[in-house]
């Protein structure tokens, strides 16, 4: 019986340490994930010919929003090079759905803040 106890004990206690490393691991990719998408915003953003497209203002997943004028932008972050002191797409970039991404993100931006405000 003896055994039994301490073979249940030690499965528990490997089960949590599993548990608890994986979600520790997950923090940190996280953690890492933020840092990188910090790094590439608030910068101007290029095309492949270096013509100026706007500034980065914000992540969204895998997408990232470009201020272009009075719209946004939505380029897929597989698209984007850090360059020195800017940013390139690296892709020729279909304008209609990138405005349409950057019009989605702004829309559920809005809804968000227009949330936040009524709960205050």
């Amino acid at each position: 019986m003896h055994s039994t106890n301490t073979l249940l004990i030690q499965t528990i206690i490997a089960k949590f340490g599993i548990f608890f490393f994986t979600k520790r691991k997950n923090k940190e990719k996280e953690d890492e994930n933020e840092q990188m998408n910090n790094t590439l915003l608030c910068r101007f953003v290029t095309d492949h010919s270096g013509k100026k497209i706007g500034e980065s203002v914000s992540i969204d997943e895998d997408i990232m929003i470009i201020k272009s004028g009075s719209r946004f932008l939505g380029v897929p972050l597989k698209h984007i090079e850090e360059q020195e002191k800017t940013i390139m797409v690296k892709a020729i970039i279909d304008f209609e759905k990138a405005y349409e991404m950057g019009e989605k993100w702004r829309k559920a931006s809005l809804s968000e803040l227009e949330h936040k405000s009524e709960g205050k």
